[in-house]
Protein backbone atom coordinates (compact mmCIF):
# COMPACT_ATOMS: atom_id res chain seq x y z
CA UNK A 1 0.00 0.00 0.00
CA UNK A 2 1.07 3.30 -1.24
CA UNK A 3 2.12 6.47 1.20
CA UNK A 4 -0.60 8.25 -0.11
CA UNK A 5 -3.19 5.58 0.33
CA UNK A 6 -2.38 5.75 4.61
CA UNK A 7 -2.75 9.35 4.66
CA UNK A 8 -5.69 9.66 2.01
CA UNK A 9 -9.57 10.17 3.96
CA UNK A 10 -11.91 8.29 2.40
CA UNK A 11 -13.38 10.39 -0.32
CA UNK A 12 -16.81 12.70 0.87
CA UNK A 13 -18.64 10.70 -0.83
CA UNK A 14 -18.02 8.05 1.35
CA UNK A 15 -18.05 9.40 4.51
CA UNK A 16 -21.72 11.05 3.24
CA UNK A 17 -25.16 9.83 2.98
CA UNK A 18 -25.26 10.73 -0.97
CA UNK A 19 -26.40 7.20 -2.89
CA UNK A 20 -27.14 5.42 0.30
CA UNK A 21 -30.48 3.10 -0.52
CA UNK A 22 -33.84 3.79 1.46
CA UNK A 23 -34.06 1.06 2.68
CA UNK A 24 -30.07 0.84 4.01
CA UNK A 25 -30.59 4.19 5.93
CA UNK A 26 -33.68 3.32 7.47
CA UNK A 27 -32.31 0.36 8.52
CA UNK A 28 -29.18 2.02 10.03
CA UNK A 29 -31.97 4.76 11.74
CA UNK A 30 -33.33 1.22 12.98
CA UNK A 31 -30.73 -0.42 14.23
CA UNK A 32 -28.58 3.04 16.12
CA UNK A 33 -32.54 3.35 18.07
CA UNK A 34 -32.28 -0.22 18.86
CA UNK A 35 -28.71 0.03 20.64
CA UNK A 36 -29.53 3.15 22.01
CA UNK A 37 -32.70 2.16 23.76
CA UNK A 38 -30.31 -0.83 25.03
CA UNK A 39 -28.15 1.41 26.76
CA UNK A 40 -31.05 3.31 27.68
CA UNK A 41 -32.47 0.51 29.18
CA UNK A 42 -29.65 -1.18 30.78
CA UNK A 43 -28.39 1.88 32.22
CA UNK A 44 -32.15 2.61 34.26
CA UNK A 45 -32.42 -0.86 35.24
CA UNK A 46 -28.50 -1.37 36.79
CA UNK A 47 -30.15 -1.82 40.54
CA UNK A 48 -26.14 -0.94 41.86
CA UNK A 49 -26.46 2.68 40.73
CA UNK A 50 -28.17 5.48 42.55
CA UNK A 51 -30.42 8.20 41.15
CA UNK A 52 -27.29 10.51 40.76
CA UNK A 53 -25.46 7.99 39.33
CA UNK A 54 -28.31 7.10 36.87
CA UNK A 55 -28.52 10.53 36.21
CA UNK A 56 -24.82 10.67 35.48
CA UNK A 57 -25.18 7.81 32.81
CA UNK A 58 -28.05 9.42 31.06
CA UNK A 59 -25.82 12.68 30.82
CA UNK A 60 -23.29 10.78 29.44
CA UNK A 61 -25.35 8.81 26.53
CA UNK A 62 -26.19 12.09 25.43
CA UNK A 63 -22.72 13.74 25.32
CA UNK A 64 -21.71 10.88 23.75
CA UNK A 65 -24.50 11.54 21.31
CA UNK A 66 -23.18 14.68 20.68
CA UNK A 67 -19.28 14.03 20.40
CA UNK A 68 -20.30 11.09 17.61
CA UNK A 69 -22.12 13.71 16.17
CA UNK A 70 -19.61 16.37 15.92
CA UNK A 71 -16.86 12.95 15.19
CA UNK A 72 -19.25 12.80 12.25
CA UNK A 73 -19.13 16.49 10.90
CA UNK A 74 -15.62 17.19 11.25
CA UNK A 75 -14.60 13.53 9.24
CA UNK A 76 -16.91 14.29 6.41
CA UNK A 77 -15.01 18.01 6.45
CA UNK A 78 -11.49 16.01 6.71
CA UNK A 79 -10.49 18.31 9.67
CA UNK A 80 -8.19 15.47 11.41
CA UNK A 81 -6.92 17.06 14.21
CA UNK A 82 -10.35 17.98 15.53
CA UNK A 83 -11.72 14.82 14.56
CA UNK A 84 -8.84 13.01 16.52
CA UNK A 85 -10.01 14.99 19.57
CA UNK A 86 -13.82 14.25 19.86
CA UNK A 87 -12.27 10.45 18.93
CA UNK A 88 -10.51 10.59 22.15
CA UNK A 89 -13.02 12.32 24.68
CA UNK A 90 -15.25 9.48 23.31
CA UNK A 91 -12.59 7.06 24.53
CA UNK A 92 -12.37 9.19 28.19
CA UNK A 93 -16.23 8.88 28.53
CA UNK A 94 -16.00 5.16 27.93
CA UNK A 95 -13.35 4.69 30.67
CA UNK A 96 -15.71 7.01 32.93
CA UNK A 97 -18.50 4.95 32.15
CA UNK A 98 -16.83 2.00 32.76
CA UNK A 99 -15.32 3.20 36.51
CA UNK A 100 -18.83 4.28 37.61
CA UNK A 101 -20.10 1.17 36.99
CA UNK A 102 -21.54 1.07 33.73
CA UNK A 103 -19.54 -1.67 32.30
CA UNK A 104 -22.23 -2.45 29.02
CA UNK A 105 -22.32 0.68 27.75
CA UNK A 106 -18.82 1.57 27.66
CA UNK A 107 -17.71 -1.66 26.49
CA UNK A 108 -20.93 -1.01 23.46
CA UNK A 109 -19.00 2.53 22.73
CA UNK A 110 -15.52 1.00 22.50
CA UNK A 111 -16.83 -1.52 20.07
CA UNK A 112 -18.25 2.21 18.22
CA UNK A 113 -15.45 3.71 18.43
CA UNK A 114 -13.41 1.17 17.40
CA UNK A 115 -15.14 0.63 13.67
CA UNK A 116 -15.87 4.53 13.44
CA UNK A 117 -12.23 5.15 13.68
CA UNK A 118 -11.42 2.46 10.34
CA UNK A 119 -14.48 3.46 8.55
CA UNK A 120 -14.03 7.03 8.65
CA UNK A 121 -10.15 8.24 9.22
CA UNK A 122 -7.28 7.79 7.21
CA UNK A 123 -5.42 4.50 8.08
CA UNK A 124 -2.71 6.15 9.42
CA UNK A 125 -4.71 7.74 12.38
CA UNK A 126 -7.41 5.09 12.09
CA UNK A 127 -5.38 1.73 13.14
CA UNK A 128 -3.92 3.27 16.24
CA UNK A 129 -7.06 4.98 17.02
CA UNK A 130 -9.14 1.20 16.30
CA UNK A 131 -6.16 -0.46 18.54
CA UNK A 132 -6.59 1.53 21.64
CA UNK A 133 -9.90 1.09 21.21
CA UNK A 134 -9.88 -2.56 21.02
CA UNK A 135 -7.13 -2.84 23.43
CA UNK A 136 -8.98 -1.02 25.95
CA UNK A 137 -12.18 -3.24 25.36
CA UNK A 138 -10.05 -6.26 25.85
CA UNK A 139 -8.91 -5.37 29.28
CA UNK A 140 -12.36 -4.29 30.32
CA UNK A 141 -14.14 -7.35 28.63
CA UNK A 142 -14.67 -10.48 31.31
CA UNK A 143 -15.15 -12.99 28.88
CA UNK A 144 -12.58 -15.96 28.01
CA UNK A 145 -9.92 -14.53 25.99
CA UNK A 146 -10.79 -16.70 22.76
CA UNK A 147 -13.99 -14.97 22.79
CA UNK A 148 -12.95 -11.37 22.65
CA UNK A 149 -10.09 -11.77 20.75
CA UNK A 150 -12.69 -13.17 17.90
CA UNK A 151 -14.61 -9.70 18.93
CA UNK A 152 -12.09 -7.69 18.50
CA UNK A 153 -11.05 -9.33 14.73
CA UNK A 154 -14.30 -9.33 13.98
CA UNK A 155 -14.57 -5.39 14.87
CA UNK A 156 -12.02 -4.52 12.85
CA UNK A 157 -12.75 -6.82 9.65
CA UNK A 158 -16.72 -4.96 10.05
CA UNK A 159 -14.77 -1.39 10.06
CA UNK A 160 -12.67 -2.31 7.03
CA UNK A 161 -15.55 -3.50 5.03
CA UNK A 162 -17.53 -0.94 6.09
CA UNK A 163 -14.68 1.46 4.75
CA UNK A 164 -14.29 -0.74 1.65
CA UNK A 165 -18.13 -0.28 0.95
CA UNK A 166 -18.46 3.31 1.19
CA UNK A 167 -15.83 3.70 -1.30
CA UNK A 168 -17.12 1.24 -3.74
CA UNK A 169 -20.57 3.40 -2.96
CA UNK A 170 -18.51 6.63 -3.87
CA UNK A 171 -16.88 5.65 -7.13
CA UNK A 172 -20.64 4.37 -7.86
CA UNK A 173 -21.39 7.84 -7.65
CA UNK A 174 -18.90 9.56 -8.94
CA UNK A 175 -19.68 7.34 -12.20
CA UNK A 176 -22.91 8.30 -12.15
CA UNK A 177 -22.41 12.14 -12.09
CA UNK A 178 -19.75 11.55 -14.64
CA UNK A 179 -21.93 9.49 -17.06
CA UNK A 180 -24.50 12.26 -16.85
CA UNK A 181 -21.59 15.11 -17.19
CA UNK A 182 -20.65 13.02 -20.45
CA UNK A 183 -24.53 12.40 -22.03
CA UNK A 184 -24.84 16.49 -21.41
CA UNK A 185 -21.76 17.06 -23.29
CA UNK A 186 -23.02 14.70 -25.89
CA UNK A 187 -26.33 15.71 -26.74
CA UNK A 188 -25.13 18.88 -26.74
CA UNK A 189 -22.36 17.92 -29.38
CA UNK A 190 -25.40 15.94 -31.22
CA UNK A 191 -27.73 19.70 -31.19
CA UNK A 192 -24.82 21.69 -32.27
CA UNK A 193 -23.91 19.25 -35.22
CA UNK A 194 -27.74 19.22 -36.25
CA UNK A 195 -27.83 22.87 -36.56
CA UNK A 196 -24.54 22.56 -38.34
CA UNK A 197 -26.19 20.38 -41.00
CA UNK A 198 -29.45 22.44 -40.85
CA UNK A 199 -27.30 25.43 -41.56
CA UNK A 200 -24.92 24.07 -43.94
CA UNK A 201 -28.15 22.76 -45.57
CA UNK A 202 -30.09 25.82 -46.15
CA UNK A 203 -26.95 27.47 -47.23
CA UNK A 204 -26.22 25.19 -50.26
CA UNK A 205 -29.69 25.88 -51.08
CA UNK A 206 -29.82 29.23 -50.95
CA UNK A 207 -26.71 29.39 -52.61
CA UNK A 208 -27.27 27.18 -55.59
CA UNK A 209 -30.43 29.24 -56.14
CA UNK A 210 -29.00 33.05 -56.02
CA UNK A 211 -26.07 31.55 -58.25
CA UNK A 212 -28.15 30.22 -60.83
CA UNK A 213 -30.49 33.66 -60.66
CA UNK A 214 -27.07 36.02 -60.50
CA UNK A 215 -26.08 33.76 -63.74
CA UNK A 216 -29.25 35.19 -65.52
CA UNK A 217 -29.81 38.69 -64.36
CA UNK A 218 -25.86 39.18 -64.93
CA UNK A 219 -26.60 38.20 -68.49
CA UNK A 220 -29.57 40.45 -69.14
CA UNK A 221 -27.44 43.34 -67.13
CA UNK A 222 -25.07 43.03 -69.89
CA UNK A 223 -27.50 42.12 -72.90
CA UNK A 224 -29.12 45.61 -71.78
CA UNK A 225 -26.10 47.42 -71.87
CA UNK A 226 -24.99 46.47 -75.52
CA UNK A 227 -28.54 47.51 -76.61
CA UNK A 228 -30.08 43.79 -77.20
CA UNK A 229 -33.22 43.07 -78.30
CA UNK A 230 -36.26 43.21 -75.87
CA UNK A 231 -37.37 39.84 -76.33
CA UNK A 232 -34.05 38.30 -75.53
CA UNK A 233 -33.18 40.89 -72.16
CA UNK A 234 -37.13 39.54 -71.29
CA UNK A 235 -36.08 35.85 -71.73
CA UNK A 236 -32.90 36.08 -69.32
CA UNK A 237 -35.48 37.82 -66.96
CA UNK A 238 -38.00 35.31 -67.07
CA UNK A 239 -35.15 32.30 -66.81
CA UNK A 240 -34.12 34.35 -63.51
CA UNK A 241 -37.54 34.28 -62.21
CA UNK A 242 -37.89 30.23 -62.79
CA UNK A 243 -34.56 30.00 -61.21
CA UNK A 244 -36.23 31.78 -57.96
CA UNK A 245 -39.00 29.48 -58.12
CA UNK A 246 -36.72 26.32 -58.12
CA UNK A 247 -34.79 27.79 -55.15
CA UNK A 248 -38.05 28.18 -53.27
CA UNK A 249 -38.78 24.55 -54.24
CA UNK A 250 -35.23 23.23 -53.56
CA UNK A 251 -35.70 25.15 -49.70
CA UNK A 252 -39.20 23.52 -49.29
CA UNK A 253 -36.98 19.94 -50.48
CA UNK A 254 -34.83 20.90 -48.15
CA UNK A 255 -36.93 21.05 -45.42
CA UNK A 256 -38.45 18.13 -46.14
CA UNK A 257 -35.25 16.52 -46.40
CA UNK A 258 -34.73 17.60 -42.48
CA UNK A 259 -37.83 15.92 -41.79
CA UNK A 260 -36.87 12.82 -43.54
CA UNK A 261 -39.35 12.87 -46.51
CA UNK A 262 -36.43 13.11 -49.30
CA UNK A 263 -37.50 12.02 -53.11
CA UNK A 264 -35.70 9.47 -54.63
CA UNK A 265 -32.47 10.18 -55.62
CA UNK A 266 -32.68 8.96 -59.17
CA UNK A 267 -36.19 11.18 -59.34
CA UNK A 268 -34.29 14.52 -58.46
CA UNK A 269 -31.27 13.94 -60.79
CA UNK A 270 -34.17 13.32 -63.68
CA UNK A 271 -36.17 16.27 -62.49
CA UNK A 272 -32.85 18.17 -62.87
CA UNK A 273 -31.71 17.78 -65.79
CA UNK A 274 -34.88 18.60 -67.36
CA UNK A 275 -34.02 22.00 -66.51
CA UNK A 276 -30.93 21.92 -68.25
CA UNK A 277 -30.21 22.12 -71.58
CA UNK A 278 -28.36 18.53 -73.75
CA UNK A 279 -28.29 17.09 -70.33
CA UNK A 280 -28.44 13.17 -69.82
CA UNK A 281 -28.85 10.99 -66.39
CA UNK A 282 -27.25 7.40 -66.20
CA UNK A 283 -27.71 5.01 -63.44
CA UNK A 284 -25.95 2.09 -62.71
CA UNK A 285 -25.49 -0.65 -59.95
CA UNK A 286 -27.52 -2.05 -57.95
CA UNK A 287 -30.15 0.74 -56.33
CA UNK A 288 -30.26 1.37 -52.48
CA UNK A 289 -32.29 3.98 -50.10
CA UNK A 290 -28.86 6.42 -49.03
CA UNK A 291 -28.40 7.93 -45.32
CA UNK A 292 -30.02 11.23 -45.66
CA UNK A 293 -26.57 13.06 -45.60
CA UNK A 294 -25.25 11.35 -48.45
CA UNK A 295 -28.38 11.73 -50.23
CA UNK A 296 -28.46 15.42 -49.94
CA UNK A 297 -24.57 15.86 -50.83
CA UNK A 298 -25.17 13.73 -53.89
CA UNK A 299 -27.76 16.38 -54.76
CA UNK A 300 -26.14 19.41 -53.71
CA UNK A 301 -22.95 18.46 -55.72
CA UNK A 302 -24.97 17.33 -58.77
CA UNK A 303 -26.94 21.12 -58.75
CA UNK A 304 -23.45 22.93 -58.12
CA UNK A 305 -22.10 21.16 -61.02
CA UNK A 306 -24.85 22.38 -63.27
CA UNK A 307 -24.88 25.96 -62.18
CA UNK A 308 -20.88 25.59 -62.83
CA UNK A 309 -21.93 24.45 -66.55
CA UNK A 310 -24.02 27.18 -67.27
CA UNK A 311 -21.46 29.53 -65.85
CA UNK A 312 -18.33 27.99 -67.46
CA UNK A 313 -19.49 26.53 -70.41
CA UNK A 314 -23.02 27.61 -71.55
CA UNK A 315 -24.52 25.50 -74.07
CA UNK A 316 -21.99 22.25 -73.36
CA UNK A 317 -23.33 18.65 -73.12
CA UNK A 318 -23.77 17.90 -69.62
CA UNK A 319 -23.80 13.84 -68.79
CA UNK A 320 -24.49 12.36 -64.93
CA UNK A 321 -23.72 8.76 -63.98
CA UNK A 322 -24.63 7.74 -60.69
CA UNK A 323 -23.02 4.55 -59.55
CA UNK A 324 -24.32 2.28 -56.77
CA UNK A 325 -21.08 0.49 -55.12
CA UNK A 326 -21.64 -1.90 -52.32
CA UNK A 327 -19.40 0.66 -49.62
CA UNK A 328 -19.88 3.57 -51.57
CA UNK A 329 -22.08 5.70 -54.39
CA UNK A 330 -20.09 7.70 -56.74
CA UNK A 331 -21.55 11.01 -59.04
CA UNK A 332 -19.59 11.98 -62.22
CA UNK A 333 -20.75 14.87 -63.33
CA UNK A 334 -18.81 15.97 -66.94
CA UNK A 335 -19.50 18.30 -69.73
CA UNK A 336 -18.61 18.57 -73.31
CA UNK A 337 -16.40 21.94 -72.79
CA UNK A 338 -17.19 24.83 -74.76
CA UNK A 339 -16.57 28.73 -74.96
CA UNK A 340 -16.39 30.32 -71.68
CA UNK A 341 -19.36 32.23 -70.92
CA UNK A 342 -19.98 36.16 -70.27
CA UNK A 343 -20.30 35.21 -66.56
CA UNK A 344 -17.49 32.70 -66.01
CA UNK A 345 -15.63 35.44 -63.52
CA UNK A 346 -18.89 35.97 -61.65
CA UNK A 347 -19.11 34.15 -58.12
CA UNK A 348 -16.22 33.90 -55.40
CA UNK A 349 -15.54 30.01 -55.70
CA UNK A 350 -17.32 28.92 -52.48
CA UNK A 351 -19.50 26.41 -53.87
CA UNK A 352 -17.04 23.65 -55.23
CA UNK A 353 -15.40 24.21 -51.80
CA UNK A 354 -18.09 23.76 -49.85
CA UNK A 355 -19.11 20.96 -51.64
CA UNK A 356 -15.75 18.92 -50.55
CA UNK A 357 -15.93 20.50 -47.02
CA UNK A 358 -19.60 18.33 -46.92
CA UNK A 359 -18.19 15.17 -49.00
CA UNK A 360 -15.18 15.14 -45.71
CA UNK A 361 -17.66 15.39 -43.00
CA UNK A 362 -19.23 12.47 -44.79
CA UNK A 363 -16.05 10.22 -44.80
CA UNK A 364 -15.89 10.85 -48.58
CA UNK A 365 -14.08 13.30 -51.06
CA UNK A 366 -14.90 15.27 -53.53
CA UNK A 367 -12.82 16.17 -57.15
CA UNK A 368 -13.08 18.46 -59.47
CA UNK A 369 -10.73 19.10 -62.52
CA UNK A 370 -10.25 19.20 -66.20
CA UNK A 371 -11.24 16.50 -68.12
CA UNK A 372 -10.69 14.92 -71.80
CA UNK A 373 -12.99 17.55 -73.26
CA UNK A 374 -14.88 19.55 -70.55
CA UNK A 375 -15.04 19.62 -67.06
CA UNK A 376 -15.24 16.68 -64.66
CA UNK A 377 -16.54 16.98 -60.80
CA UNK A 378 -16.53 13.47 -58.80
CA UNK A 379 -18.05 12.41 -55.77
CA UNK A 380 -17.43 9.86 -53.77
CA UNK A 381 -19.67 8.75 -50.58
CA UNK A 382 -19.45 5.63 -48.29
CA UNK A 383 -23.14 4.20 -47.57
Amino acid sequence: MTDNAWMCWPSREALSRVGVHKARRVLSRVTRAIVLGMLVTTTLTNQELSGWALAGGITGIVVCGFLAWGFWRTTLEHRLLPSLVLLALLLVVAAAGHGAGFRIPALVLLCGIAVAAIERLPLAEALPAMAVALSAYAMLDNDAWPTTAATTVGLALAGYVLRLDAEARASAQRLLVQERVARAAEAETAALAERARIAREIHDVLAHSLSAQLVHLEAARLLIERGADREIILERVVAARGMAREGLSETRQALSALRGEMSPLEDFLGELVATADRAGVTVTGERQPLPAAASQAVRRVAQEALTNVRKHAPGAEIHIRLDYGEHEVTLDVRDSGGKPGELSGSGAGYGLLGMRERAELLGGSLDAGPGEEGFVVTLKVPV
